[in-house]
């Protein structure tokens, strides 16, 4: 797994990141995975555990980390052969999923941090529910002010954690903006990967 490259998206809801990873995609042809996606793709396939994972879902209950790592490691598993690269969208939450991921998958490369302010985020979250023809029950403002706390103290455990392998990109600009300098760290990330491979 070494050889392919992981990078971590991180950002809170109506950050951007889904623009970027289609952009990153595009470009590298590499794997988009998103946690959410992998649990919504288990419930829609109506497997045991896909029914499983909808209790705890329509609960609004968290799903064990165990069972999203195991989506995304089987998702990896499944993509390797073919993959130019990883990008790990909305994963890890907190500190010791990331700890989980880099023991039982592979090390991340990369982390990519696209910071927005709680207003700029809660703006683009109601102006995305209300243009939505489903409403869903949790887009209220003081419902996604708490999803919103709730991620901001969990980041920053992360981005301490892994400090020495993340960028904090400003998520406030015009998309292709932040589109260069994602490319940048990505293949200055490449480069040195490269390096190392060669030196190996």
């Amino acid at each position: 797994m070494s050889d392919i490259p992981i990078i971590w998206i991180l950002g809170g809801p109506g950050c951007g990141k889904g623009t970027q990873c289609a952009k990153i995609v595009e470009k590298y042809g590499f794997t988009h995975l998103s946690s959410g996606d992998l649990l919504r793709d288990e419930v829609a396939s109506g497997s045991e555990k896909g029914r499983e994972l909808q209790k705890i879902m329509t609960s609004g209950g968290l799903v064990p980390n165990a069972e999203v790592l195991g989506l995304l490691n089987a998702a990896v598993i499944r993509a390797k052969g073919t993959s130019k690269g990883f990008l790990i969208d909305g994963y890890p939450r907190e500190k010791s999923q990331g700890i989980a991921f880099e023991a039982q998958i592979a090390p991340a490369d990369l982390a990519l941090y696209f910071d927005c302010s709680e207003e700029t985020m809660l703006k683009r979250i109601l102006a995305r529910a209300a243009a939505a023809t489903v409403k869903r029950a949790d887009d209220n403002e003081a419902t996604i002010r708490s999803r919103l706390h709730t991620f901001k103290c969990n980041t920053s455990d992360i981005l301490e954690l892994y400090n020495e392998k993340t960028l904090t990109i400003n998520a406030e600009r015009d998309v292709e903006i932040i589109f260069m300098e994602v490319v940048e760290a990505i293949d200055c990330m490449l480069q040195k990967k490269e390096r190392a491979a060669k030196v190996c």
